[in-house]
């Protein structure tokens, strides 16, 4: 089935254009994330209005809102409206300290990209460790929306499909450290709401909070939230009767033997794809995909006389149940290329409805895309906008990966 994108500029007609065309294919209410528009003008105001200036200071600061520093961002950076580079090159005249500490988490993504390109699905397994383990709670036990931290950050990941990393760290240690719940569990909650979510940043999160990573556990306390958030908890109906008002308890970390592929990559050429355009043919139209929908794409920016397709992928929808905010991001995003090329929205298999058409498309550097790029007519496979390049060697912690990677940027 093929559709023409809704009309730009307008989050209640992409919001009604999801509602026709993607019914069944997301979960929770039909509506737009309240803060955040999907789309390169969108990305463009963002990127510009970033407050840089006093990051490093500021960008955990939770509560109140007014607080922080975060750039909120990483939406935009998740689906290539702003790459890496672009955001790195906007660091070069804010201070020095906080240009770094910028630039550090821009490389922390950059991490989370190559170690999920290197390894794929086994990232969604613990890596070097055991979860902690149950103890019998449940989910509202660990979320529990009776204490005001809770009720803030749960409701903003559901509201708005976004959260400070502090506040990703504190539900993800409540739930997998205090509560000794699954975190792939807490993981797929997650990334039904986050705009930004993505396997790799998402799942490796999850893994350094429990532990499975490195074996040693991010632990959250009331301490966390007097510093971060001060005179929440004044708000908080459990303030003298706080769950949290003590460190978690530990637990002996359990090692288990790391994926190889940890330590060294014996082939990091095709972990980080061409370096130059491999060309195979002529193509008649410009593949995106979610992972790159910027203007600064190579297969589009390569290609600006041919139609567009993208495919929203039917079978994975209908799987992950994404939350309807993430849909509609992604509806605004198409719409607003659509105001200067051709874009034609496919539903369906991937594979199915792009068979027989040459393609010219980026690499993205996740397992779903080579899957079906191999089942598919590319006449031309652009190189990914790396930031810097898969190095060969250790991608056990990110001090191991960051010293060889600085060296590429």
């Amino acid at each position: 089935m093929e559709i023409a994108p809704p009309p730009p500029g307008d989050p209640e007609a992409a919001v009604a254009w999801v509602g026709a065309h993607l019914d069944g294919l997301y979960g929770g209410a039909l509506r737009a994330s309240p803060r955040f528009r999907g789309g390169q003008p969108a990305a463009d105001a963002a990127l510009a209005a970033a407050p840089l200036a006093g990051y490093a200071a500021r960008r955990n600061e939770v509560w109140p809102p007014e607080r922080r520093g975060a750039t909120a961002l990483s939406p935009y950076i998740r689906h290539g409206l702003i790459t890496l580079r672009r955001a790195w090159d906007a660091a070069d005249d804010a201070p020095a300290r906080d240009a770094r500490r910028f630039r550090d988490e821009l490389l922390w993504q950059e991490y989370a990209r190559h170690l999920y390109a290197r390894i794929g699905a086994r990232l969604g397994r613990p890596l070097r460790a055991a979860p902690a383990p149950g103890r019998g709670s449940a989910p509202e036990d660990a979320w529990d929306r009776g204490m005001a931290c809770i009720d803030l950050t749960t409701g903003e990941l559901q509201r708005d499909g976004w959260l400070v990393n502090q506040t990703r760290m504190w539900l993800a240690s409540q739930w997998s450290v205090r509560h000794g719940l699954d975190p792939r569990d807490g993981e797929r909650r997650f990334f039904r709401h986050l705009l930004d979510g993505s396997a790799a940043a998402n799942q490796l999160g999850w893994q350094w909070v429990s532990g499975t990573a490195t074996g040693r556990a991010y632990g959250f306390s009331r301490s966390q939230v007097r510093r971060r958030a001060p005179g929440l908890c004044a708000t908080c109906p459990r303030e003298h009767d706080c769950p949290i008002a003590g460190w978690p308890p530990s637990h002996a970390s359990v090692r288990i033997t790391p994926p190889a592929l940890l330590r060294a990559d014996p082939d990091p050429g095709r972990t980080a794809g061409p370096a130059s355009p491999e060309v195979a043919g002529d193509p008649r139209a410009v593949w995106l995909t979610a992972e790159s929908l910027g203007d600064a794409d190579p297969a589009l920016a390569a290609h600006p006389d041919l139609p567009v397709f993208f495919v929203m992928d039917a079978p994975m929808l209908r799987r992950l149940g994404l939350a309807a905010p993430r849909l509609v991001f992604l509806a605004e995003a198409l719409a607003a290329l659509g105001a200067r090329r051709t874009v034609r929205v496919r539903v369906g298999d991937p594979v199915a409805e792009l068979a027989g058409t040459p393609l010219a498309v980026t690499h993205a550097p996740v397992p779903g895309f080579a899957r079906r790029a191999a089942r598919l007519d590319v006449a031309v496979r652009h190189p990914w906008p790396w930031l810097t390049r898969p190095h060969g060697g250790s991608v056990a912690s990110f001090s191991a990966w960051v010293r060889p990677a600085r060296a590429g940027v």
